[in-house]
């Protein structure tokens, strides 16, 4: 054990505190650009696979501080690595998280294994320890945990703001000329309702491919719907991340208002795709460009071009960076500890 004088821990416990910035600063480029490199998970893997096997010698030769059952920590240590990580990978491989999501939780479950202890002079830290005893999975319980919340406060703000419709749970209302200022999803086709419209980074790939801006396709959509329009030489499309001056990224703006998007818009104010063979050039967007545009299909590229030139305000569900709770999570079990256990030990389950 190591004593900093003002906490006690092991030399592995203190090495895995080095998560804490780390996962915030990558939560905070979340937030801002909705893009983690892949450079930000290595080093902290490998401050992981240090801790992990001064750790693991520590209790295979008895030299730990403190009694700790042998058995008990290997099994831990392999439902960590052996049961999160796939859990994790399986959760990318479905969709249900983002590159920088999956590689964060396989970097925390080799990190944190077990339970770490931080000794103060007055009490000691996690306070509630599950009898599992797998950090890495407290850390995404109590990240689902967090993640409730915001659900929550985004339908308490559209009420607020007399903004009600089907998308209120998960989406916000914004004025459409400034869709390509925002990272999300559209919420509407031209039927209504849908929870996987148009992503908007598909879309200012789309824009910068045909080397358009979005006022001027807004301006004369029947010019852009005729695929004749496309320029014969076309630009690459990037990787549709906002871009702004000083060469970081913008953040996303904050609200405006608009109608439920169940309801469609007056019908005589969408163009009609009639015969035109691959409206908006959309077929040939997708041929063009090397591997996919987070997972858009030409139809939905259509649908969603035909809303946002039709309607002046629309819904996005702008989401919640995984990364966010996650680091909330991870800062919630490294004080309190496993939050959802709790509840549920406080109800009398176990």
């Amino acid at each position: 054990m190591v004593s900093t004088g003002f906490v006690t821990a092991s030399v592995p416990d203190l090495l895995r505190l080095v998560a804490v910035p780390v996962l915030g600063w990558a939560a905070w480029r979340d937030v801002k650009t909705r893009r983690v490199p892949n450079r930000t998970w290595l080093p902290l893997l490998g401050v992981a696979l240090l801790a992990l096997a001064l750790e693991a010698w520590q209790v295979w030769t008895g030299t730990t501080v403190g009694y700790v059952n042998q058995q008990a920590y290997f099994l831990r240590t392999t439902i960590s690595l052996g049961f999160v990580i796939p859990l994790a990978y399986g959760f990318w491989w479905i969709g249900g998280f983002g590159g920088a999501d999956a590689k964060a939780l396989i970097t925390l479950a080799v990190l944190f294994p077990t339970f770490p202890t931080y000794l103060f002079p007055d009490f000691a830290l996690p306070v509630v320890v599950p009898t599992l005893g797998v950090f890495a999975m407290t850390v995404l319980s109590n990240t689902v945990v967090v993640g409730l919340f915001y659900p929550v406060a985004l339908t308490l703000r559209n009420a607020a703001g007399g903004h009600v419709a089907k998308a209120m749970v998960i989406g916000r209302p914004v004025a459409t000329e400034r869709v390509t200022e925002e990272y999300g999803r559209l919420l509407q086709t031209p039927d209504g309702f849908t929870r996987r419209g148009l992503d908007l980074d598909a879309l200012r790939m789309y824009l910068a491919w045909r080397g358009a801006s979005f006022a001027a396709l807004r301006a004369d959509p029947e010019e852009f719907r005729d695929p004749a329009s496309i320029p014969a030489e076309t630009n690459p499309p990037g990787d549709g991340a906002i871009a702004v001056p000083d060469g970081g990224r913008a953040r996303p703006e904050e609200d405006a208002g608009a109608d439920d998007p169940s309801v469609d818009a007056d019908d005589e104010a969408r163009p009609d795709e009639g015969e035109i063979t691959d409206p908006w050039g959309a077929e040939r967007f997708f041929e063009e460009i090397e591997g996919s545009a987070y997972g858009t299909t030409p139809e939905q590229l259509r649908e969603g071009l035909t809303v946002l030139t039709a309607d002046d305000e629309v819904w996005i569900t702008p989401g919640i960076p995984f990364l966010v709770p996650m680091f909330l999570g991870l800062l919630l079990g490294l004080s309190y500890g496993d939050v959802l256990y709790a509840v549920i030990e406080g109800l009398g389950v176990f």
